[in-house]
């Protein structure tokens, strides 16, 4: 199977969130605001309930800030997370994200629901972060870093960017160290990358630039669950939503989904809350 380079894997992506289909999968079917993996308590749990809980677990975890101080949020999507940050801690979040259509949502629901001011967004990729040196007291980021085809140069970004002493605290679906690579050839096909990033590849590129690990909180079943009630929800809706999606885009994602529950099922997947911080 042919694989992108990182350049055509940037483009890709944009290219898919892009897509009118894509847009209406995830803003009706994923979660709307949120388009994250969620932290279940229940099988049948609305998926944006969950959604939400791991913002606000990610959020519980991070330092009140310093007067004037910033977060940036790469690979914001929709914004939902954005807001809630904004919103309960009153602090201004820039948003870098490299889908133009989702980031068009973002700014207007960041304005309908009064928090233009403190809500800034960029079109871009985390490749290439658009600021200067040492802006940011905290970087923040939800399963987005598996779509880039050089990861380890995120990490580079992100130190660039982060002040001393700051953090960077993230979630990603990942493999498993040691993984079958017939496992993950499904779900691989699927983002046009040879391999997914793993906890110890994360945790070899902080080390790499000195951070310090502050938390790993792998669980990986949260992955599952989710991808199961998205599936159960698009199986659910499909008539409903008709109009909105085409039936092709709707049963690749139903295979795509499958293939993930599959991979996660037979262990081959992990996903967690990973926390560095960059050395005052």
């Amino acid at each position: 199977m042919s694989r992108a380079d990182g350049s055509q894997v940037v483009d890709i992506a944009r290219d898919y969130y892009d897509s009118s289909d894509a847009d209406n999968f995830y803003y009706r079917i994923w979660g709307g605001e949120d388009i994250h993996v969620g932290i279940y308590r229940t099988p049948d749990e609305p998926i944006l309930t969950a959604s939400r809980r791991t913002v606000d677990t990610m959020l519980s975890r991070i330092p009140a800030l310093p007067e004037n101080g910033r977060l940036l949020d790469i690979g914001a999507g929709y914004g939902g997370s954005a807001r809630v940050i904004a919103r309960e801690r009153g602090i201004p979040v820039t948003c870098l994200n490299l889908s133009a259509v989702q980031n068009e949502r973002n700014r207007a629901m960041s304005a309908e629901q009064g928090l233009a001011e403190l809500i800034e967004v960029h079109d871009g990729n985390f490749e290439e972060l658009p600021f200067d040196d040492a802006t940011f007291e905290q970087v923040w980021c939800q399963d987005s870093i598996l779509h880039s085809g050089r990861r380890r140069r995120v990490f580079e970004e992100v130190d660039r960017v982060l002040k001393p002493g700051g953090g960077f605290i993230f979630t990603d679906p990942m493999q498993k160290a040691g993984v079958d690579p017939e496992l993950l050839e499904p779900v691989l096909a699927r983002i046009h990358l040879p391999s997914m990033g793993s906890v110890e590849t994360y945790m070899g590129y902080a080390a790499g630039l000195g951070w310090e690990t502050i938390d790993i909180d792998e669980k990986p079943e949260c992955l599952v669950r989710h991808y199961s009630r998205v599936l159960e929800e698009l199986e659910k809706r499909s008539d409903e939503i008709g109009d909105e999606i085409s039936g092709e885009y709707v049963e690749r994602m139903k295979s795509g989904l499958r293939h993930w529950i599959e991979a996660g099922s037979k262990g081959a997947l992990d996903w967690g809350i990973l926390h560095f911080r960059k050395p005052a």
